[in-house]
């Protein structure tokens, strides 16, 4: 039965789905577009890769705090407002004649993000039922991110060299309007909460706090490296926050991030999947980009076209994966997925500096971008298996953010390997050697989240909500409907 029977769930997955698919897509469709926004606007070279980070930063910092607002404040409320944050940047973007013009829009956009992607998993989570009908839904939406990340770089490619940078701005527009149109028919307002929990301010600054100077820290490698003093100092007082959020969420009644959802061994295999996963996957993306171009010396729109083979086989390995876990557990697909994603992974680290996209590309995109759908399709449903339905915001927004961390972290410590290979040489030869060396690395990367599926997640789904742990004062936590 569906837990949401005022919505429709038809409507509910597709604007769920529209929304991600946007998300994920504005992760990606930049990156081909970067040399022309730096002659468009004048970007300093050091200042040209905060087009990129600052997204990310403010992406994956405020995660945590807009999957619990979801919980408190109505996942509908929050869907509609980020989408609404997210259009509005997308078209300040598209508008910016300034470089801390763009800037400020894509900080903006990860705002808007923060809050309506938390919501958009929370609103499926809680209008499927737990089994097969949530697995297909959450499969169809794992499909759709991951052919938005894929498409991106399709995307940013052919915008970028027939319609202009602009577009990769404006393009989330239409697409913005199209999940907004499909609120009012799919996701019904909510009945206001029996009591209103207050947000746990404390968490929410130590968690933002922590986790942005995270991610700050490793995104500036690129320009100051990973033993700067300013690495070092950046790093450390993230890990001092997010301790003292780990000791505050202990103590407070109600927490930003209940911490007892850890001890469920879906939630906790599934984040730490999705962080490798995330990993391996935007490496992969980063490097046959940059292979593409500086290797083999295709332009922006070639870039994007080689992607399509990789964006179909994200899709191709979901439904696959959808299939095999709706009839099975996560676990039944994410092991051989993992594997598979590693073998293509190692593929690709032959790539060679006298190759083409038929020797060094396209087999290693099909086999790699399958085994991929084959691991990210099921990680949704693993994450959010036991999970209370008023708890749905909370773990989206932590699975969403190990996403993001998984992502950033892993690309910019790989791309680090990448240019110690490479040293301060700009030959297609060497270049060759730094890019098959990260992509060797992110293949045992996927390796190692096979050895997580297999260890941790259990062999048997659980259908029984997670146990809420009784607060300090001996009250127990109460939800929150959305």
């Amino acid at each position: 039965m569906y837990r949401n029977s005022r919505g429709r769930p038809g409507a509910v997955l597709a604007a769920a789905a529209v929304a991600q698919f946007v998300f994920a897509l504005d992760m990606s469709v930049v990156n081909v577009a970067l040399p022309a926004i730096r002659t468009a606007l004048g970007f300093a070279p050091l200042d040209l890769s905060w087009v990129v980070h600052v997204y990310a930063l403010t992406f994956g910092g405020f995660l945590l705090l807009g999957g619990r607002a979801c919980d408190l404040y109505g996942r509908r409320r929050m869907f509609v407002l980020g989408l609404t944050a997210f259009g509005l940047c997308s078209l300040a973007g598209g508008l910016a004649q300034a470089p801390w013009q763009l800037i400020a829009a894509r900080a903006g956009q990860g705002l808007g993000a923060a809050a309506a992607a938390p919501a958009a998993l929370a609103l499926l989570t809680t209008t499927f039922a737990e089994g097969p009908q949530r697995v297909r839904a959450l499969g169809v939406w794992s499909a759709v991110n991951a052919a938005g990340g894929a498409l991106g770089v399709v995307a940013g490619g052919l915008l970028t060299e027939y319609a202009g940078w602009r577009w990769i701005m404006l393009i989330n527009l239409p697409i913005v309007a199209a999940a907004l149109a499909l609120v009012p028919a799919a996701v019904p307002a909510g009945a206001p909460p029996a009591r209103r929990e207050r947000l746990d301010a404390l968490g929410a600054v130590l968690a933002t706090g922590g986790v942005g100077l995270l991610v700050l820290g490793v995104v500036r490698t690129d320009t100051l490296g990973w033993g700067a003093p300013g690495t070092w100092a950046t790093l450390a007082a993230a890990g001092v926050l997010l301790a003292a959020f780990v000791l505050a969420e202990s103590r407070v009644a109600a927490p930003l991030l209940r911490l007892g959802l850890l001890r469920g061994r879906w939630v906790a295999g599934a984040n730490v999947l999705v962080f490798l996963a995330a990993a391996g996957q935007f490496t992969a993306f980063y490097f046959v980009s940059l292979y593409l171009q500086q290797v083999l010396g295709m332009d922006a729109a070639a870039t994007g076209i080689a992607f399509l083979p990789f964006s179909l086989g994200l899709v191709a390995g979901t439904v696959v994966a959808t299939r095999v876990t709706a009839a099975r557990t996560p676990r039944a697909s994410l092991v051989p997925g993992s594997l598979l994603a590693a073998a293509g992974l190692a593929w690709f680290a032959l790539i060679s500096p006298d190759g083409s996209f038929l020797a060094d590309v396209l087999g290693p995109s099909l086999v790699t971008s399958v085994g991929a759908g084959l691991v990210l399709a099921p990680i949704a449903a693993a994450a959010v298996t036991g999970v209370a339905p008023r708890e749905a915001g909370m773990a989206s927004g932590l699975m969403n953010s190990s996403r993001q961390l998984g992502g950033s972290i892993g690309l910019a410590a790989l791309a680090t390997l990448a240019a110690h290979r490479t040293g301060t040489a700009t030959d297609p030869a060497a270049l060759n050697d730094g890019y098959a060396l990260g992509l060797a690395v992110a293949a045992a990367v996927f390796v190692l989240a096979a050895v997580v599926a297999l260890v941790v997640l259990p062999r048997r789904r659980a259908v029984t909500p997670l146990p809420r742990s009784t607060t300090p004062a001996g009250h127990q936590l109460e939800g929150t409907p959305s």
